[in-house]
């Protein structure tokens, strides 16, 4: 009877440790992380999905290390990898302030020097291989991070488009983009009310020639109408086709992911 391998046991989070933290653009919080738990991360996840987990305010390190081994779980939030420098041991990680509305947020601005959260991650980034004739890239505050890190990625030569909405003009972000990608921001003041700017953008635009890949992300409604303007009217096959809803106006993410697997299975 052949043996039945074991299961691999998912590792432990990391306790990361905060570095600095600040304002990188009005609504945007940039948080620096350093020390040895972040040796063995793998390099080249910029753009890679991670969960933070995050304690509660006033906790302290043991008693929050004892919560994620025995529980009560603490909250889990998914982000993105901005940067990893692995000669330094450092990682960023950026947040969009919603003030104290959120817990994410909330922990952010309060971060300083010293702080804590848990980390476990980086899966596998949007985009493994630029073999495209050009590229378009779409987002909004949210998912700025990945467009961003997907921009960084690229190869110089690289030729597309950008569509990044933001909250405020002060909110633009110095991206090393190739020097072939336009880059457009749109304002749009009150993410709370929905906005078809990106998609308007985007079907208005020319569509160039050749294949396309796709690195779009952001409120779930602009995204449901967005894929089916890419799989329906223009017909860019799904495997060259990155799409994704990371929010949803009116809900908190454990129940825009409940909505996300109810509409997938």
């Amino acid at each position: 009877m052949p043996q039945q391998s074991t299961p691999k046991k998912r590792p432990s989070p990391k306790i990361l440790t905060v570095k600095r933290a600040w304002h990188l653009t009005p609504n945007m919080i940039r948080v620096t992380f350093q020390g040895p738990e972040l040796a063995d991360i793998p390099t080249g996840r910029e753009g890679a999905n991670c969960k933070i987990i995050l304690p509660e305010q006033g906790e302290n390190r043991a008693e929050f290390h004892a919560r994620i081994n025995s529980g009560p779980l603490p909250l889990r939030r998914t982000y993105t990898v901005r940067h990893h420098r692995p000669e330094t041991q450092e990682l960023d990680i950026d947040f969009v302030d919603h003030g104290t509305a959120g817990p994410a947020s909330a922990w952010a601005n309060r971060a300083r020097a010293g702080d804590f959260l848990g980390f476990s991650g980086p899966s596998s980034v949007k985009i493994a291989a630029y073999n495209a004739d050009w590229y378009l890239v779409a987002a909004d505050p949210s998912a700025l991070p990945v467009a961003a890190a997907t921009l960084e990625a690229m190869p110089r030569d690289a030729i597309g488009t950008a569509v990044f909405e933001i909250t405020s003009p002060e909110d633009k972000q110095d991206i090393d983009a190739p020097a072939g990608i336009d880059i457009h921001w749109l304002v749009h003041p009150d993410p709370s009310q929905p906005s078809s700017a990106q998609e308007d953008f985007i079907r208005a635009m020319d569509w160039r020639e050749g294949r396309v890949q796709t690195c779009i992300a952001g409120e779930s409604g602009v995204i449901k109408s967005l894929r089916g303007f890419l799989a329906q009217e223009m017909n860019v096959p799904r495997a060259d086709t990155y799409i994704s809803g990371y929010w949803k106006i009116g809900l908190i993410e454990d129940q825009h992911q409940q909505m996300k697997r109810a509409e997938a299975g």
